[in-house]
């Protein structure tokens, strides 16, 4: 399904009945990562997962694409969906669109999951870095993903994961230059959102791998301290992707996460 935003089309899909749960991918992923989760969440609650602006089969919104504005994407479907409320679940960068949307929606939320996901805004060295992989991908956006994809999965998981990770570089490979770009320029400019933790009238999730290359597991623990109810779970030898590094671990958390979150308080 389809709808339109800022003259872009969105896709998404709605799958399930019941209390809602949002997914939101990560940079260079599309909706379809969440696949195994939606297939055994689908019998106990309502699932949508949307392709973020420029990933999978959403159109691009502009030169830059600030995790407001892909926040707004989504209320922009959720609206459509008549969605009141929500736990909503975003991977790294879908934490960071998340997030976005709880400092203006905070009513719209049951709970929070920040999977591989941090509030904190790029360091100066990840401003930096940023820099460094638009250059290259302006000059090669397909050989940016072929290097950049596997690095995001701890060693010892990459020749057991080949084949996922070459599926997702084949579908990283379908986004255009500009969408890729586009999602790099938001990332980097991206605010703090250690208030949004600090003021949750919600539970949050946090999974963190101990081997992940782009969010420290180190900075979880300081985040989950300013949370008024936190849950998380740390994965020892995991990277950056949990969802399919330590599949039915995560899932089983996430989901026993979510049905806490609808629970009577």
């Amino acid at each position: 399904m389809n709808i339109r935003y800022k003259d872009a089309l969105i896709s998404f899909e709605d799958r399930g009945a019941g209390n809602a749960v949002v997914l939101l991918h990560g940079f260079t992923e599309s909706a379809d990562v969440w696949d195994f989760f939606v297939e055994n969440l689908v019998d106990s609650f309502r699932v949508i997962t949307i392709d973020l602006p420029g990933h999978g089969e959403s159109e691009c919104i502009g030169d830059v694409h600030h995790m407001e504005q892909m926040g707004e994407a989504v209320k922009t479907v959720l609206d459509h969906l008549n969605v009141s409320e929500a736990v909503i679940i975003g991977h790294s960068m879908g934490g960071y669109v998340a997030l976005a949307m709880a400092r203006v929606y905070p009513k719209l939320f049951r709970g929070l999951g920040l999977f591989h996901s941090t509030s904190l805004a790029d360091s100066e060295e990840s401003r930096e870095a940023r820099e460094k992989a638009i250059k290259v991908i302006k000059e090669d956006h397909q050989g940016f993903l072929f290097n950049f994809i596997p690095e995001l999965f701890a060693p010892e998981n990459r020749d057991r994961l080949a084949p996922e990770i070459e599926a997702l570089i084949a579908k990283a490979k379908q986004m255009s230059k500009k969408a890729v770009v586009a999602a790099q320029e938001g990332m980097k400019s991206r605010s703090s959102s250690l208030d949004v933790l600090i003021n949750a009238k919600f539970p949050v999730l946090f999974i963190a791998g101990q081997k992940d290359s782009r969010v420290p597991f180190e900075n979880i623990w300081v985040q989950m301290a300013l949370t008024e109810e936190a849950h998380s779970l740390i994965l020892r030898n995991v990277g950056h992707m949990g969802f399919l590094e330590a599949k039915y671990q995560t899932f089983d958390f996430t989901k026993a996460f979510i049905s806490s979150c609808y629970r009577p308080r």
